[in-house]
């Protein structure tokens, strides 16, 4: 049995880490339909949590939040370009700018993540943990506060 840590990286200094593309067996093992309510369990979460002012309050524009957020994830491990096709090229970082993240934002979005993540049934530990990296690595790149 593989053991899953959820470390948070606290120490930013604002320089942009590298990061490290998940394992894209993740979304293989998943597969599409459970991956997208992996994601969109994260967002109910999110809409529960001290950053809900984050999010869209409206049902239909929360649920396009969540398509585009897994869209992105698909994308970015090696399944259909729904993203690209869709939104144009990620550019997540742009994307963010509009909204205040800081510290405390991002520690409360991977919170989220924790818990959606230690949901998930029979998922290989290790296809778990790189999915994880990538999120503590990537969440760094959309401080902006």
């Amino acid at each position: 049995m593989i053991t899953t840590y959820f470390n948070i990286t606290i120490e930013f200094d604002g320089k942009l880490p590298q990061v490290t593309l998940p394992n894209p067996d993740f979304f293989k093992y998943l597969g599409e339909e459970k991956f997208r309510a992996l994601v969109s369990r994260h967002y109910d979460l999110l809409a529960q949590s001290s950053i809900k002012h984050l999010f869209p309050t409206h049902e239909f524009a929360l649920q396009n939040a969540k398509s585009r957020s897994a869209d992105f994830f698909i994308q970015l491990m090696g399944g259909p370009e729904y993203y690209r096709e869709n939104r144009g090229e990620p550019m997540m970082r742009k994307r963010h700018l509009p909204f205040t993240i800081d510290m405390d934002a991002r520690i409360v979005w991977l919170q989220c993540y924790q818990i959606a993540l230690q949901e998930l049934k029979d998922v290989p530990g290790h296809l778990i943990q790189s999915f994880w990296n990538y999120l503590d690595k990537f969440s760094l790149w959309m401080i902006n506060s």
